[in-house]
């Protein structure tokens, strides 16, 4: 008789450069024995915060559930959101049903699926990925075996392609005189540690004129705006650091008075927004399939 205990096992994925900067970053792996030996139901849960634009759900969320779809050909590709307030407000302008990871994780089990895949597209490891696991948890035991991929930005390599996509997708604005300034959420977990990790990947990889701020966090508007005026920068192209670009993006960093574009016009740059949302890029799409072939691997 197969063993059905369950195996759960944190590892950490950042490794130290020598003694410079690293960090432990955590990936989350739930089995059981015995995972894919026979051809039945499979399904890969891609939870994303959620958006309430609906171009953002199709170009960005979308995409990265495409292209997981693409290389997973044998598996069932469903979605779910952690925001429960932007699930809400979907329903209720009866835009999208989307579930949430509790209520995804339920319908798989009624739809006769057993084994699973959870992929995250969140940027970090913070609150939002910590509400995912705890579902994840509460659950795991009706599954033959469920696997949890890693976010975004989980090692090392993971911020070396991510800045190398970002220097790809904004190569055009590269002329010596243009700050390439990125807005990520930023948040109080311990996570939000991942700009400062993110910033110092751009300076190894010489991209100097790369910069990260944040909305709700530090680094803030006015810590990165300093560090632009001191470089006397003549242009300033805006870009989110997020998966989608949502409310962040066309308010905070591109709307109106108070926003990142109308502080940086008023210290005297031009100013140009990139607002399109990371999802929306191959090269960070295949970060996330490669994070589901990582887990799915490492339970086997």
């Amino acid at each position: 008789m197969r063993s059905r205990g369950i195996l759960f096992q944190r590892g950490m994925e950042m490794q130290a450069a020598g003694k410079g900067e690293s960090g432990q970053m955590t990936v989350e792996r739930i089995k059981r024995d015995g995972v894919l030996e026979d051809d039945g139901k499979k399904a890969i849960l891609v939870v994303s915060f959620g958006t309430s634009y609906e171009g953002q759900i199709r170009d960005a969320i979308g995409a990265v559930e495409r292209a997981v779809g693409r290389a997973f050909p044998g598996w069932e590709i469903r979605r779910a959101f952690t925001s429960q307030m932007i699930i809400n407000h979907l329903r209720e302008k009866g835009e999208d049903q989307t579930d949430n990871v509790e209520e995804a994780l339920k319908r798989l089990l009624r739809d006769g699926y057993r084994v699973a895949a959870v992929q995250p597209t969140h940027v970090m490891n913070g609150l939002e990925y910590d509400k995912m696991m705890a579902a994840v948890r509460a659950h795991e035991a009706q599954f033959d075996a469920i696997y949890c991929g890693s976010p975004l930005l989980n090692s090392i390599s993971d911020y070396e392609k991510t800045a190398e996509a970002l220097a790809r997708v904004t190569g055009e604005f590269q002329d010596g005189r243009t700050a390439i300034v990125c807005m990520g959420h930023g948040t109080e977990h311990e996570a939000n540690q991942v700009y400062g990790r993110m910033e110092s990947c751009f300076k190894k990889l010489g991209m100097e004129n790369f910069f990260i701020g944040t909305v709700e966090a530090r680094p803030s508007l006015e810590d990165v705006m300093a560090k632009v005026q001191r470089q006397d920068y003549e242009r300033v192209i805006l870009l989110p650091l997020m998966i989608v670009a949502g409310d962040h993006a066309n308010n905070d960093m591109a709307g109106g008075e108070d926003s990142w574009k109308r502080a940086f016009e008023k210290s005297g740059c031009r100013v140009e927004c990139v607002l399109r949302g990371m999802g929306e890029y191959g090269d960070i799409q295949q970060i996330f399939v490669e994070h589901v072939h990582q887990a799915i691997r490492g339970g086997l």
